[in-house]
């Protein structure tokens, strides 16, 4: 709670000028005898006492620095070098707020500008922006972006039914009462040929995720016959993306993606409980103006130095508010800094190391784990780092076992989600994974087959 430094003189006049003589009389539409409840609270602490009663509560927590993860779908537990955080803990750093008066702000402008350039860099798109939440809303943002694009006189959206499904979630949030309708039902099978032939003249975009929900990862010539069927029909290929994948793979940009959005919470950024994470947003040059949020452009002053400035700044949301096509006017400074500290300290022979660390030890882990009697790969298509596996008992069953027995977190309970994959674990393998802790999990899986996940 903040500190309020009003004098008895001071609330004196504030009661005055709106017309009551004493505090309570604004509680009279409260019964007297509710109050002042009586509240059963402990005795009170000392600091230290305090202090070793959080961390007795905190060790109740099953986190990623007291067991083995191989929980991804969406949040990934990845190797963030002490630079990261050593940076990103500089008061002059995680004190500072968006920059309303920006050209002060120096320091806060250029490490957005470096991330920028890094995030251009990896999607192979022309500009780039730091404003995004996490990766759902900049996937929705680019959504809207599409139909402002085209004047709203498009109203359909193709959604791939393989896209996370908070995103779809959020999309249909920041969409409602918009004039679109959203096709590619959440159930549907339909592959990226049966997308593209959905395709019309009345669609805005088409959005897929690569690689998708499911780990899969789509070829390039694919993705690029899709990019051309929607440009035909003069849509937009929107690109959900794993940062982490485009140190293997080819850039969304390559393959004549539009927009390129995704979740950066795995560049240096901490699982923390579910955030504040990063979404990253790159755009062609041509629809710049189209985007939302800050982007930070470099110049020169008066005298010649280099220098950064807010870019675009007159199609800002709190500028030009009656003409926004967002709510998003702030940025995720400390966590786009701490994805652009991350990103330098590997480099890109680190980021391309991390990359096939997590590829090569997540297909061994599948070799592994569909020798198991009862458990098989699905589908066959080529991954990532995530992959999904039919199991022989109920997966929340398999779970509990596994954390229960061999303080493991197990995969993503794909039914929660997808009824027609019952029994289907979606399992993530990254670069922190040892090959003891991926034996420990095939151990564990053979165990609880064998028990009936007892």
């Amino acid at each position: 709670m903040g500190y309020i430094p009003n004098t008895d003189a001071d609330r004196s006049a504030m009661l005055k000028a709106i017309g009551i003589e004493r505090l309570e009389e604004l509680f009279h539409d409260v019964p007297e005898g509710y109050r002042y409840p009586e509240i059963d609270l402990p005795a009170p602490l000392s600091e230290m006492e305090a202090m070793q009663e959080l961390q007795r509560l905190s060790e109740k927590n099953m986190d990623g620095k007291h067991a083995v993860c191989f929980l991804g779908a969406g949040a990934y537990h990845h190797f963030i070098p002490s630079l990261v955080d050593f940076l990103i803990s500089r008061s002059e750093f995680y004190t500072s707020y968006t920059p309303y008066q920006p050209e002060i702000s120096q320091g806060t402008l250029q490490g957005i500008f470096e991330y920028q350039t890094m995030i251009c860099a990896l999607t192979g798109m022309d500009a780039s922006n730091a404003s995004h939440y996490d990766g759902a809303t900049s996937t929705a943002e680019a959504v809207i972006m599409s139909l402002h694009i085209h004047k709203q006189k498009r109203q359909k959206v193709i959604l791939s039914p393989a896209i996370h499904p908070q995103y779809r979630e959020v999309i249909r949030t920041y969409t409602r009462g918009m004039k679109c309708f959203l096709a590619g039902g959440d159930q549907a099978e339909n592959g990226l040929e049966e997308l593209g032939a959905s395709c019309n003249g009345d669609t805005a975009c088409v959005v897929v995720q690569n690689p998708d929900f499911f780990g899969r990862v789509s070829p390039p010539a694919r993705l690029r016959d899709l990019a051309d069927r929607a440009h035909q029909h003069g849509a937009l290929l929107v690109v959900i993306a794993n940062p982490i994948s485009l140190g293997l793979f080819k850039p969304p940009g390559e393959y004549g993606a539009d927009i390129v959005t995704g979740e950066g919470q795995a560049l240096g950024n901490s699982l923390s409980f579910g955030g504040p994470y990063l979404g990253f947003f790159a755009c062609r040059k041509e629809y710049v103006r189209r985007s939302s949020g800050r982007i930070v452009g470099e110049t020169v002053d008066a005298e010649g130095r280099r220098g950064y400035v807010l870019t675009l700044s007159t199609r800002e949301q709190h500028i030009r508010r009656e003409k926004a096509t967002s709510n998003i006017c702030t940025n995720q400074s400390l966590n786009a800094l701490a994805a652009a500290v991350y990103l330098s300290a590997l480099g890109r022979k680190g980021l391309r190391r991390v990359a096939e660390l997590c590829y090569h030890k997540a297909h061994h882990a599948a070799k592994r784990i569909a020798a198991l009697p009862g458990y098989a790969l699905q589908p066959s298509q080529d991954f990532f780092h995530e992959f999904v596996v039919k199991c022989p008992w109920p997966v929340e069953a398999i779970n509990r076992a596994l954390q229960e027995k061999w303080g493991i977190i197990g995969g993503y309970d794909l039914e929660r989600v997808y009824p027609k994959l019952a029994g289907s674990m979606l399992l993530c393998v990254t670069e922190v994974n040892s090959a003891e802790d991926i034996e420990k999990l095939v151990q564990g899986l053979r165990e609880v087959a064998q028990t009936g996940g007892g």
